[in-house]
């Protein structure tokens, strides 16, 4: 068996698998032997499922002799956020009420994975019900950030953006609403990509025709993701939003990219505050996009009461999630999810048709800026990461924050716009903490999407540090 192979990239591990040089059963033996070693540290997955992957390994091995034939990923372990089901393992969506529930039955997607050649060995920790900007609950605890022990790596896909940088596991599974997979891919310096609504099946949700929640994958680099996404992608009759996938994949349309022709950079959107740091760092590194050739302009993106609007679609969302758990488990239910939910409640009829005007015409913003650029790029995070044992920042840019969402709203505003947005690191600040990019896309324009993502990346040369193992640090001073 090859030395570290959990050091290879997703790519190079299935290609291994593919010749026969690898099995499935050696990898999960890796991964073991690594989460081992550096989950004592992290607490990024704190459900483990070695038997029930060497099981499904065996079964794969059995009735697919051929390598060649198992799949996008060919027998690749990787790690589920714990809010989706998988079949036989603990999933406790980070909520008490939950602790000890063990489903019968596999998330939708999570059948496509499998069925794909994906193993589950792993679910990867979560704030409760995914609502938090910082991954911790009353199950697990909380998970740290492998770049800085002491800081988080934000939420709520937290859990499977540690264990990638650190090396526990090659792909990790998460969702999105607000930025659940693009901040904590942005605090671990991983990647993440927010799907267009429809590319990912989101299974069978109480919120089937509502475009802000999705499932998507994260990496530690672009082709890695591509590969994942491919695995991700296609119509699901569970879910009456997906569409097919591409006739050409993911994966393939990486090697046959053209560089985009012109690139709008946004230091906000909507007059979101923003780290000092991280916005010079962010504006520093569109240097990448210059040396590949592609026009560079700085805009201004003014969205008309931004936060007004989410937090209305967003506060409507958990009511259709929450208000039954609300009436009979509100004792061990979070208070962010608390506020959540009743903001829904009081909001009115009116202010709900407002907030649904204000998403259409934000979309229009977006699709008048795309006939004008390729892309639009704003930085990854509103702020760096931050202590591990806040529930969220204070202040960004000495802005007080009013509530936990406050440190979301970059790509809170990306969410409205059912835009496809990738997490890409750029950078690290002055106390070595990961600075990111988020890049925005044309609805269903994934594949332009990730091919430019990956041009940057081999332009910044950063993927190259990963994975790395655990280290302590301090908080740096506010």
């Amino acid at each position: 068996m090859t030395d570290n192979l959990y050091k290879k990239s997703a790519v190079e591990v299935v290609s291994l698998l593919r010749r026969g040089e690898v099995s499935p059963l050696e990898l999960i033996d890796e991964v073991e032997a690594r989460t081992s070693v550096v989950e004592p540290d992290i607490n990024a997955l704190p459900t483990l499922c070695f038997d029930r992957a060497r099981e499904h390994a065996r079964r794969l091995m059995r009735d697919k002799p051929e390598p060649t034939q198992r799949g996008w990923l060919a027998g690749l372990p990787l790690g589920i956020k714990d809010l989706t089901d998988v079949e036989g393992v603990r999933t406790t969506y980070g909520s008490p009420i939950f602790a000890n529930h063990v489903p019968d039955k596999s998330h939708p997607l999570v059948c496509r994975i499998e069925n794909h050649g994906g193993i589950v060995v792993a679910k990867s920790n979560t704030p409760e019900f995914g609502a938090g900007g910082s991954t911790f609950n009353e199950v697990f605890g909380r998970t740290c950030n492998p770049w800085n022990t002491a800081l988080t790596p934000a939420g709520s896909t937290g859990g499977g953006a540690a264990a990638l940088a650190a090396g526990e596991i090659w792909l990790a599974h998460g969702s999105d609403h607000g930025g659940s997979l693009r901040r904590p891919a942005t605090y671990c310096s991983v990647v993440g990509l927010r799907p267009s609504p429809g590319r990912v099946t989101r299974g069978t949700v109480s919120n089937l025709f509502s475009p802000l929640s999705v499932q998507g994958p994260m990496a530690r680099n672009v082709p890695d993701l591509a590969l994942f996404l491919d695995a991700m992608a296609g119509f699901c009759s569970s879910d009456p939003m997906t569409f097919d996938a591409p006739a050409i994949s993911f994966a393939d349309a990486l090697t046959d990219a053209e560089v985009p022709r012109k690139v709008a950079f946004a230091e906000t959107l909507g007059g979101s505050p923003v780290d000092e740091e991280t916005r010079r760092l962010c504006r520093e590194a569109m240097r990448h996009f210059k040396s590949l050739g592609s026009e560079v302009t700085e805009i201004t993106f003014d969205i008309v009461d931004l936060e007004k609007t989410f937090l209305a679609l967003r506060s409507q969302h958990f009511v259709v999630d929450r208000e039954l758990q609300l009436q009979t488990h509100r004792d061990q239910i979070k208070p962010d999810i608390v506020w959540n939910t009743e903001l829904g409640f009081n909001q009115s009829t009116r202010d709900l048709a407002g907030a649904e005007r204000a998403r259409a015409s934000l979309y229009q913003q977006f699709q008048e800026l795309f006939s004008d650029y390729d892309l639009l790029v704003t930085p990854g995070a509103n702020t760096p990461a931050f202590d591990v044992n806040l529930r969220h920042p204070e202040r960004i840019d000495g802005v007080a924050l009013e509530h936990y969402m406050g440190a979301s709203l970059l790509t809170s505003a990306v969410t409205l716009s059912a835009s496809p947005a990738l997490s890409i690191p750029c950078d690290f600040d002055q106390f070595g903490r990961a600075v990111g990019l988020q890049i925005v896309g044309k609805p269903r324009g994934e594949a332009a999407l990730l091919s430019a993502g990956a041009m940057f990346e081999r332009e910044a040369g950063l993927a190259e540090l990963l994975p790395i193992d655990p280290r302590s640090g301090t908080v740096p001073p506010v």
